[in-house]
């Protein structure tokens, strides 16, 4: 997947950017798709820091059309019963300095889905704005550990030898647990 993003900025060059954020919009709203493999393209074709530039712009305007799409379509599922869970239906009251506080937190996390956050917020009370800050602060150390693990990896540095390392023993130990656990 990565080499024919590669090859589509490389074939579009003037217009590699918007090509790239358009991608990471079409993610952001579907919601379940990893965005590392566009990550990987960004870096190979931009370079480092405009990859990760680009790769931020895209995570971002991606987070803020699915927030409006999200609202817009979905926002009298807040009252359905599959979001009666405490920590959502704080997520789904909160407000102010709250909202963006559960926001930002949620972003921080590694293993939060990036979709169900926007979700959830989208649905509930939070404002655009708040959600827009919260939401792009958030997603900034993530993406920069992202990025810096994935050119790492890419360059065969001593450092990405010891992230494919990590990640490789990871996968395993994941896998060994599902055959074993049944």
């Amino acid at each position: 997947m990565e080499e024919k993003l590669i090859t589509l900025f490389h074939t579009y060059e003037s217009v590699a950017y918007l090509i790239s954020i358009a991608i990471n919009i079409v993610i952001s709203i579907l919601g379940v798709v990893p965005s590392v493999f566009l990550t990987v393209a960004n870096l190979a074709v931009f370079g480092f820091w405009k990859g990760t530039f680009v790769s931020f712009v895209g995570e971002a305007v991606g987070a803020i059309v699915s927030f409006l799409l999200y609202r817009k379509g979905f926002r009298q599922l807040s009252e359905t019963k599959c979001f009666s869970y405490p920590k959502v239906k704080r997520l789904l009251a909160a407000e102010g300095i709250e909202a963006f506080s559960l926001v930002l937190s949620l972003r921080l996390l590694p293993f939060v889905p990036s979709g169900i956050v926007t979700f959830v917020a989208a649905i509930g009370r939070m404002s655009l704005l708040l959600f827009t800050a919260a939401s792009s602060l958030g997603k900034l150390p993530a993406l920069l550990l992202e990025a810096y693990s994935v050119y790492q990896v890419m360059n065969w540095t001593w450092q990405g030898k010891v992230i494919f390392t990590f990640v490789a023993l990871g996968i395993f130990i994941v896998v060994v647990r599902r055959m074993f656990a049944r």
